[in-house]
Parts: structure tokens; sequence; C-alpha cells
């Protein structure tokens, strides 16, 4: 795989982040209730994870497969894989979400400063990077692949 434009470079980011995401996730059904507890999952699933591990594996299984499906999505606007159906959309409401939850950060440390931790703000600047990187990478691919069909 040869990433030939900025634009790629960033989708394909996205998508790697993406990917380790739902990786981490899904590790939280193999390593149980402390893993969880270590990836700051709400309570509730903690909790789900020791009295239904089947429903909180299902659940996180769930959330992971929103996370592949970002992946996708990001790999196909970068030109990896072939053009996947709704893509623009996609990419649009994947920016929207990650720029969303990055920003949600700074209210969210200062309403709950016991959840603060170095991983919080790593990861909602990470996001916030995320969703810049899903539209204005997307936009750069389209206007490099708007030039090669001038010529």
């Amino acid at each position: 795989m040869k990433i030939t434009s900025s634009g790629s470079f960033m989708l394909v980011s996205v998508a790697a982040l993406a990917l380790f995401t739902a990786l981490s996730h899904m590790s939280c059904i193999v390593l149980g209730p402390e893993c969880y507890r270590a990836q700051m999952a709400p309570e509730a699933l903690i909790e789900l994870s020791k009295s239904a591990p089947w429903r909180a594996a299902l659940e996180t299984t769930l959330v992971s497969l929103l996370f592949v499906a970002t992946a996708i999505f990001c790999l196909s606007g970068a030109g990896v894989i072939r053009k996947v159906p709704m893509l623009k959309p996609a990419i649009i409401t994947i920016s929207v979400i990650c720029t969303l939850r990055g920003f949600a950060t700074l209210p969210l440390s200062v309403l709950f400063p016991e959840q603060v931790t170095a991983f919080s703000i790593i990861a909602g600047f990470l996001w916030f990077l995320a969703g810049t990187f899903c539209i204005t990478g997307y936009r750069l691919v389209n206007q490099e692949s708007t030039k090669e069909k001038v010529r």
C-alpha cells in the first residue's frame, strides 16, 4: 500500500486509530472487569462484565464494530480499498462525532474532575485530531482526484 497524498495519510491515520481502539475494546472481553476499568468504561458496563459477561461482551463487540466501520470508511476514502456506498455522508458523520468527542473532553473534565487522567486528555485530543483529519483528508483526496480528471 502506497500513500500518495497527505489526504490519504490523514485518512489512513484515522483508520489506524479506529482499528487500535476496536482491538483495545475487544481486549476487555478476554481480560475482564479490570480491563474495562483501566479503559475507563462506565461503571454499569464494568458491573455487567461481572454479572452477565456475555452481555458485556456483546455490547463491547457492537461498539468495536462501529470503530471497524470507521476504519473501513476511512480506508475507502483514502483509496486503499474500493469505494463503499454512502462514503461522503459517513465521512462527514464520523468527522462530526470525532470532533465533538474531542471537544467534549474539556467541559467533561470540569464537570467530572475526579475522572480526569492523562489518558482521558490524550484520548480527547486524539479524537479531535481524528475528526479534523477525517474531513480534511477526505477533501484533499477529492481535490487531488478532481485535478487528475482535468489533466
